[in-house]
């Protein structure tokens, strides 16, 4: 007996038959547009690689100029930039962040002047390369200090944007610190560069290899013993999700253009929640571990290397984001050229 609107009417594995048709039909499409490469910078003239990110290598800034036109050649349309810092450059309270001759400074400089306004930089906005503790902030007795803390940043901001970098991305998750941000670029003369704010950023167990990538995992294993061994009093606890609305609301409240969540893969939920809820720009980290746990498995023959990436940042825009740092950028992009 048929059924209209069921089976055997309905039938819909049709649409699924041939390659042409599910491509046709397909909701969701990545393109080389959609993705940011994130890129570590060293002092040293020649690449190192990250023995926990197989594939990804801190480069020089002649190396990260290089990558910077790989991604205007491949479509990709912004670099993200995070200093490996010396570490006899670090400071307890990370003053280097403020320093226009600084790494991160320099490199912008450096793509800028090659490149003009071909392919977008983004900067982080935080003090963990630059201290000897390896945290966000400026370390106090037992405690992360936020107001002081936010008043560095406002001059980190600023010196970056001095240097050319467009989007500031706070990665620090101090109260206030988006607001503070604004007007201190504004007073600059900076009222077109935007903030990328790290708005669901949650204390997570997926972050260590980058930690190993910019040196602050060795500087973080000093912070015990001054009585914050770790992040979670300033990054969210990954048990909540409506927590990170509340956040998202005050970023933008205070003055964000573009809203990140990270880690991605494993918070769909709160991304796809993020968009519906603020049609604000939405941009979700796929972060080192996520990353590597790919890559690891792909090594060992437990996956299709190639698919299981491409296919872990398509569910990240199924999911609501708007464009996705990744380090598989490079590789992704040529796979849709």
């Amino acid at each position: 007996m048929h059924h209209p609107g069921g089976f055997p009417t309905t039938r819909l594995r049709r649409t699924r038959r041939h390659a042409w048709l599910r491509a046709a039909v397909a909701e969701t499409a990545l393109a080389p547009s959609d993705l940011v490469w994130p890129l570590f910078v060293h002092a040293a003239a020649k690449p190192a690689a990250v023995p926990s990110m197989p594939g990804v290598e801190r480069l020089s800034i002649d190396g990260v100029v290089r990558a910077a036109e790989e991604a205007a050649r491949l479509g990709i349309p912004a670099v993200a930039l995070f200093p490996v810092v010396d570490p006899e450059l670090k400071t307890d309270d990370g003053r280097l962040a403020t320093d226009p001759g600084n790494l991160a400074c320099r490199a912008v400089r450096a793509i800028r002047q090659r490149l003009g306004d071909a392919v977008g930089i983004v900067c982080d906005v935080a003090l963990d390369p630059y201290t000897t503790h390896g945290h966000d902030g400026l370390l106090g007795t037992g405690t992360i200090l936020n107001d002081e803390t936010v008043e560095v940043l406002c001059r980190q901001a600023v010196v970056l944007a001095d240097a050319g970098c467009q989007v500031v991305a706070p990665s620090d998750m101090m109260d206030g610190r988006v607001g503070r941000i604004r007007w201190a670029l504004d007073a600059a003369g900076h009222h077109e560069v935007c903030i990328l704010s790290y708005a669901a950023k949650y204390a997570s167990a997926f972050y260590g290899p980058f930690r190993d990538a910019v040196g602050s995992s060795a500087t973080l294993a000093t912070a015990a013993a001054r009585g914050v061994p770790d992040k979670k009093t300033y990054q969210m606890d990954p048990a909540n999700a409506d927590e990170a609305l509340r956040e998202v609301a005050l970023d933008v409240a205070e003055g964000a253009d573009m809203v990140m969540v990270k880690p991605a893969g494993v918070s769909l939920d709160v991304i796809h929640r993020v968009k519906r809820e603020f049609g604000l720009p939405t941009l979700a980290y796929q972060v080192s571990g996520e990353y590597a746990m790919i890559r690891a498995a792909a090594e060992r023959g437990w996956l299709d290397g190639p698919r299981a990436a491409r296919e872990s940042v398509l569910v990240i825009k199924r999911a609501g984001a708007d464009a996705i740092l990744t380090y598989f950028a490079p590789e992704i992009a040529r796979g849709l050229g």
